[in-house]
């Protein structure tokens, strides 16, 4: 006799009824693309008239498993000294509805790059897997991470995406925005255009969105001046002191591209003090589209990344290397904001 649904059911009952093997119910129910849409949206309806609930104690024991995702941030400087990235605030959001919809916890964690975080996640088992968010100086983020993939622990990062990235990656496509940041400023009749933020292997993301300026710069037949880069951070206060050397420097300019929104808010600062009407002496863009950028005296034109979609990507990976299925790091790409700092 064929097997019946109990009291209190169970997977093994759904999988009866749904006609599949129960490992097939467990990887519908935590929502993995390795079931077809079909067969999960008849399983999940199956659950739902069973009033099935998944038993996460009795789960977490035959898997291993704790069905807890580990959110990692990394101190940034910040001027409310949280230390953390508004931009990655804004991404929390998502990640968190994602982990939900999947039956995962969340356990946000805040380190400090220089500490040995990677050997203590690795060594606690505290979650099944690790998403990182922000970090700093990348060469020192580089050596953590190298032994991350030493000690095969499951871990996704946000930030460059590139062929020698280490680990699983999901990013912006920082060229592209580069270069529509750049063509922005060059429709507008910019020629002059400065660059704010660290250009080097330090801040690869930063580093690409420089080149896609290049790029773009070079495309319509003008020559990118390296006198008019300068060095910044991810802060107000570094967008201030790079924009006051600029303006120390004596070069002309008529147009910055700023790494980030804080750095070009601290830029705004410090042309507004130096007399430099905005935007008619200095256009300038930011990046990222945090919420301030939007209550600035002129609004800020900004690239504005995908949240939503690059919280869903970074959990769907997690939970795809931990189902050890094959996955790839994913690009997203970005999308200009005009405001009155462009305004012409």
């Amino acid at each position: 006799m064929g097997r019946r649904p109990s009291a209190k059911p169970t997977s093994f009952d759904i999988a009866y009824l749904a006609g599949v093997s129960q490992p097939t119910v467990s990887r519908a129910l935590r929502g993995s693309k390795s079931v077809s849409a079909a067969t999960r949206a008849n399983i999940e309806r199956i659950a739902r008239e069973l009033n099935y609930t998944v038993d996460k104690n009795a789960s977490s024991l035959r898997s291993q498993r704790t069905h807890t995702l580990a959110l990692l941030f990394f101190e940034d400087p910040t001027p409310d000294q949280s230390m953390i990235n508004p931009f990655f605030l804004s991404m929390l959001g998502s990640i968190t509805r994602q982990c939900a919809l999947r039956g995962y916890d969340l356990l946000i964690s805040f380190q400090q790059m220089h500490n040995d975080w990677h050997v203590a996640y690795q060594d606690s088992h505290r979650s099944d897997g690790i998403i990182l968010l922000g970090y700093g100086d990348y060469q020192l983020y580089r050596s953590k991470l190298e032994h991350l993939v030493e000690m095969d622990t499951k871990f996704v990062r946000w930030g460059s995406v590139s062929d020698d990235s280490i680990g699983l990656t999901v990013g912006s496509d920082n060229v592209g925005a580069g270069m529509q940041a750049g063509r922005h400023l060059i429709e507008i009749g910019r020629r002059t255009i400065a660059f704010l933020g660290d250009a080097s292997d330090h801040a690869p993301e930063f580093q690409d969105r420089y080149a896609g300026l290049c790029r773009a710069m070079e495309g319509a037949g003008l020559s990118p001046d390296p006198a008019l880069q300068r060095d910044a951070v991810s802060s107000e206060e570094s967008g201030h002191a790079a924009a006051r050397a600029l303006l120390a420097s004596g070069r002309a300019f008529d147009a910055i591209f700023a790494a980030s929104d804080l750095i070009a808010i601290g830029a705004m600062r410090a042309l507004t003090e130096a007399g430099r009407r905005l935007p008619q002496d200095v256009a300038i863009i930011g990046f990222d589209d945090i919420p301030a950028a939007n209550l600035t005296s002129p609004t800020l034109t900004t690239v504005m990344q995908d949240m939503k979609s690059a919280g869903e990507l970074l959990v769907d990976a997690l939970l795809r290397r931990l189902d050890n299925l094959p996955v790839e790091r994913s690009i997203l790409p970005t999308r200009l904001i005009k405001r009155q700092s462009t305004a012409v």
